[in-house]
C-alpha cells in the first residue's frame, strides 16, 4: 500500500515537472535565428481538443490558435502580453489609457470600466458585469485571451461557456497579411457568443453559420450542427495543411480595427478629409514605434514607461528618445528611424519641464470648444450596423489640456461618467447595472431611447423618483446617488433632491499621442500667441459638461480647469503679450536713446582727451 501511495507520488510529481519543464524549453518560433526572412507558415489545422482538422471532415469544427500554434510558438509567453494580460492584478498598469465605456441609454449610463487600476475606473464585477458578459459586451474589439479565457463561477455562465467556448488569443487579428481577414465578421461572431468560432469565420477561408446565443442549455457542437463551419477545400494542400500570410511587422490596417478616430469637428467628420499621423505619413507603420519580442510587451511610447516596463525599447521609443536620443541606450539614439532633431529656437527651456512634447505636437489643433470624437473601442467602428450619429453615446471630447500624472500638461479625450451608484463608508460606488435597470423602469416605465443613440432626458424629478425606487432593492447596500455631469444627486430626509460637486464625478480622461502634426503645424510655431492670446483655446477653450441633465448640459468648463492653473494669473500672464510688441518698441527706443546718451558722453570725452593732449603739446612746444 505504501509502495503505491509512494509510486503515485513519483509519477504525479514526474508529471507536473515535464508540464513546467514543455513550458520553459524554447520553442521553433519562440526565437530568431537571425534570419530577417519571415518563415512559411504552412500549418496543419487543429481543434480545441488537438484533434487534427480535414478539408473533407464531415462535420468540421472550428480550429484553435491554442493548439495550432502552440506546437512552434508557447501560447502561455503570448498570454502574458499587454493585450491580453489586462486581468491579471499582479501586472503594473502603467500610465492611465482608454477605458472600456460601458453605456446603457435606458438607464443614462456611460461608465469608464477597466481590469487596471486606473484612477476614475471601476472594476467590470462592481456592475454586475463577469468575464463572460465582459466578452460579450467588449469582445468585438477584443484580441482574444484575457477575460475571454476565464472559467466563469457563475453556474448558468458555465453552462453557456461550454456552448460558446473561450476566445482564445487570435493571432490573426494582427500577423495575419491576408486581405481576406475580416475583424468586422470577428466583431460580429463575438456578439453572437459564438466565441470558439470567432477566429476561424474571421479568417477569410471558412464561414461560419448559426449563434451559440440561440442554443438551449444541452447544446452539444459535437453533436449538432446548429452551428456549421464550412472551410473552402482548395485552402487545403494535399497534406491538409493551410498556408497562412503571416508577417512580423502587422500592418497599419490590423491596428486601425481597435484604434480609430473619428473627429466630429463641426460638419467635417468623414474620414477623407482629415490628415493622417505624420509618421504613417513618412512611411513608418505602427509597429514601427510599437514594438515587441515572443511576449509581447508591447512598447506605448510614453514618457517614463522604462520605469514599469522591461522592454528594452522602451526609453528609446518616446518623442525624445527618438528625436533627441535622450534614452538609456549605451549607444547614440538621436535620430533613430530618420527622426529629425528639433532646434526649438526662441522657446523657454520652461516650456520642456511644463509640458509633454504631444501638448504642442498632437490631436487636433484647439479650437474655441472641444469637439466630439468617436473611438473605435467606444463606438464600436468598423463593425457590422455601427451607429453612425454623431450624436451617439457615449460622448467623448477632444483635445482637453490636463494636467498628467508627472505634473506636465498634455492633451486628453475626455467623458463624464453618469451613472446609479450608492454611497458606502464615504466612498461612491457604482450598483449592478441590473439592479439599477430594475429601479429605472420601476419610476420611470419603459421608454424608447432615440435612434441617434443620444441621451434619453432626464429631470431632478425623476432622479427623485428612481432613487427612492433604488431604495427599496435589497441588492442595493448604502445610501443610493446618482453620478451626472461632475455632480452627484442625492435624496435628503425629506425627499428633496440635493446635488452638490463630487470627486466621484469629476471627469474621466485619458492622455492622446495621435494624431501627430508635423512641426510645422505645431503649436507656437507661429508666435507664442498661440497659447499665450487672452481667448486662447489652450488656456481658455470651453469643455462641455455632458449630462442627461438639461440645466446640467448647458454648463462648460475651460481648459484652466484642467490644467490646475489660476485664471487670473494666466489672464495676466496673457495680458503682458498684448503690450509685448510696445514693450519691444520702448526697449529698442530706450536701448537707442541709451546709445545715442553714450555716444554724445563718449565723443565729448574723446574731445576732452584731445583737448588734454593737444595742450600738453602746446606747452612742451613752448619750453623748446
Amino acid at each position: 500500500m505504501k509502495k503505491g501511495l509512494a509510486l503515485t507520488g513519483i509519477l504525479c510529481w514526474l508529471s507536473l515537472a515535464l508540464a513546467v519543464s514543455a513550458d520553459t524549453i524554447q520553442k521553433l518560433g519562440d526565437g530568431s535565428d537571425g534570419s530577417r526572412a519571415v518563415p512559411v507558415h504552412l500549418l496543419g489545422l487543429y481543434d480545441e481538443s488537438g484533434a487534427s482538422i480535414a478539408a473533407n471532415d464531415d462535420r468540421a469544427q472550428p480550429f484553435s490558435m491554442r493548439q495550432t500554434c502552440r506546437l512552434c510558438h508557447t501560447y502561455e509567453s503570448i498570454g502574458r502580453g499587454r493585450h491580453f494580460n489586462y486581468t491579471d492584478p499582479n501586472v503594473a498598469c502603467g500610465r492611465t489609457g482608454q477605458p472600456w465605456i460601458l453605456v446603457d441609454a435606458a438607464t443614462r449610463t456611460q461608465i469608464p470600466v477597466s481590469y487596471r487600476s486606473w484612477p476614475g475606473t471601476y472594476r467590470p464585477e462592481q456592475l454586475g458585469v463577469s468575464p463572460f458578459k465582459f466578452v460579450e459586451l467588449f469582445g468585438r474589439h477584443l484580441p482574444g485571451g484575457g477575460a475571454g479565457e476565464l472559467d466563469s463561477n457563475i453556474p448558468e455562465e458555465g453552462i453557456r461557456q461550454l456552448i460558446s467556448g473561450k476566445l482564445e488569443i487570435n493571432c490573426l487579428a494582427c500577423h495575419n497579411a491576408n486581405p481576406g481577414q475580416d475583424q468586422a465578421e470577428y466583431a460580429g461572431q463575438v456578439t453572437r457568443e459564438n466565441f470558439r468560432w470567432a477566429i476561424t469565420a474571421s479568417c477569410g477561408f471558412a464561414s461560419v453559420s448559426g449563434s451559440a446565443a440561440a442554443q438551449p442549455d444541452t447544446y452539444d457542437p459535437l453533436m449538432s450542427d446548429a452551428i456549421k463551419v464550412a472551410y473552402r477545400r482548395n485552402a487545403f494542400d494535399f497534406r491538409n495543411r493551410v498556408l497562412f500570410n503571416i508577417v512580423r511587422k502587422a500592418p497599419a490596417e490590423r491596428c486601425y480595427f481597435c484604434h480609430s478616430n473619428l473627429n466630429l469637428d463641426g460638419n467635417d467628420s468623414e474620414r477623407w478629409t482629415q490628415d493622417e499621423d505624420v509618421h504613417l505619413s513618412a512611411g513608418l507603420t505602427c509597429v514601427d514605434c510599437h514594438r515587441n519580442g515572443l511576449e509581447h510587451n508591447i512598447v506605448r511610447g510614453y514618457e517614463g514607461e522604462d520605469r514599469v516596463s522591461k522592454n528594452p525599447l522602451a526609453s528609446t521609443s518616446t518623442c525624445e528618445g527618438c528625436h533627441l536620443g535622450t534614452g538609456s541606450s549605451a549607444a547614440p539614439a538621436e535620430g533613430r528611424l530618420g527622426a529629425p532633431r528639433p532646434k526649438h529656437p526662441g522657446i523657454p527651456p520652461i516650456h520642456f519641464d511644463k509640458l509633454t512634447c504631444t501638448a504642442c505636437h498632437s490631436g487636433l489643433w484647439p479650437g474655441e470648444q472641444a469637439c466630439r470624437t468617436k473611438t473605435s473601442r467606444a463606438h464600436g467602428l468598423g463593425t457590422y450596423n455601427v451607429n453612425k450619429s454623431a450624436d451617439a453615446l457615449p460622448h467623448v471630447l477632444t483635445p482637453v489640456f490636463a494636467r498628467g500624472a508627472d505634473g506636465k500638461i498634455t492633451p486628453h479625450k475626455l467623458f463624464w461618467p453618469a451613472f446609479w451608484g450608492v454611497v458606502k463608508d464615504a466612498n461612491v460606488g457604482p450598483v449592478g447595472l441590473e439592479a439599477a435597470r430594475r429601479a429605472v423602469g420601476q419610476a420611470l416605465g419603459e421608454e424608447r431611447a432615440p435612434r441617434s443613440g443620444d441621451w434619453l432626458p432626464l429631470t431632478r424629478e425623476q432622479i427623485g423618483k428612481v432613487l427612492s425606487a433604488m431604495a427599496t432593492e435589497e441588492s442595493v447596500e448604502g445610501k443610493p446617488v446618482y453620478i451626472c455631469g461632475g455632480k452627484l444627486y442625492r435624496l435628503d430626509g425629506a425627499g428633496n433632491v440635493l446635488e452638490n460637486e463630487h470627486g466621484a464625478a469629476k471627469p474621466c480622461l485619458w492622455p492622446i499621442a495621435h494624431e501627430v502634426r508635423p512641426a510645422s503645424q505645431s503649436l507656437g510655431v507661429r508666435n507664442c500667441q498661440d497659447c499665450h492670446a487672452t481667448d486662447a483655446p489652450f488656456f481658455f477653450g470651453k469643455v462641455a459638461v455632458d449630462c442627461p441633465v438639461g440645466r446640467q448640459a448647458q454648463s462648460v468648463k475651460t481648459m484652466v480647469d484642467f490644467e490646475q492653473l489660476k485664471p487670473f494669473y494666466v489672464k495676466a500672464f496673457a495680458m503682458s503679450f498684448v503690450f509685448r510688441p510696445w514693450l519691444k518698441l520702448v526697449i529698442l527706443g530706450s536701448c537707442a536713446g541709451l546709445a545715442g546718451v553714450l555716444v554724445l558722453y563718449a565723443l565729448r570725452a574723446l574731445a576732452s582727451v584731445v583737448k588734454v593732449l593737444s595742450e600738453e603739446n602746446s606747452r612742451g612746444k613752448t619750453k623748446e
